[in-house]
């Protein structure tokens, strides 16, 4: 009885699922996308972070060096964040209070794990609970995206970061398969993904941490 929503379901969830994929790793359009040589949609269509590189290079930098080295450019991630927003973003959006760091998983532990290992008593415990709970980077909330680059961070308003749909292009056509046993769903549209304004963009990647042997990686 509840087909129908068992269908709906994972497909919109993938739907969604590859929007934040394309919109973080996308980099180009091909006639005929090719899965097995670009599994994060690479080339089905041209996303934020891609726009941003080549839109905006005066907002975009990339092998900044973050660790506790000679040569580093900032100690810290929240160093990072903050001297992103104060000299990649246009001065009038700097003090922003809907900017958020957008991140990968990678850097996001790399902070925290320090801060878990090196508090064990239950005060402490309960300290550090609150902020990991409550993420925080460089005064900014943290939001982690799915399939953002791992070494990655673009401060931003939410609202900056659209997806426009053609209007008129939705197509859908169900198709039974008896001889496979099962329903085929074929949905398509024609979207686009929109930096609204480079000027409310901060967008660092690539970014490197110390390999141990005072070097980077």
């Amino acid at each position: 009885p509840d087909a129908q929503t068992r269908v709906a379901t994972p497909s919109t969830n993938g739907q969604a699922r590859d929007r934040n994929m394309l919109a973080c790793n996308g980099k180009s359009r091909a006639s005929t996308s090719d899965l097995v040589a670009n599994p994060l949609l690479q080339d089905v269509n041209m996303g934020w972070l891609k726009h941003t590189r080549t839109q905006a290079p005066e907002h975009h930098v990339s092998g900044l060096k973050v660790g506790e080295q000679a040569d580093a450019n900032c100690k810290h991630v929240d160093a990072a964040v903050m001297a992103l927003a104060d000299e990649l973003l246009d001065e009038w959006y700097r003090d922003d209070t809907d900017l958020v760091a957008i991140m990968g998983r990678q850097l996001l532990a790399d902070k925290f794990i320090g801060l878990v290992d090196s508090n064990d008593a239950p005060t402490e415990r309960n300290a550090l609970e609150t902020i990991i709970t409550n993420k925080t980077v460089g005064g900014l909330k943290a939001v982690r995206v799915p399939f953002f680059p791992p070494r990655a961070v673009l401060v931003t308003r939410l609202d900056n970061l659209g997806i426009y749909t053609q209007a008129g292009t939705r197509r859908r056509h169900i198709k039974d398969k008896p001889e496979r046993d099962r329903i085929e769903d074929y949905q398509s549209v024609n979207q686009s993904y929109v930096v609204e304004d480079y000027g409310l963009t901060a967008f660092a990647e690539n970014i490197l941490v110390p390999d141990g042997n005072d070097g980077w990686v």
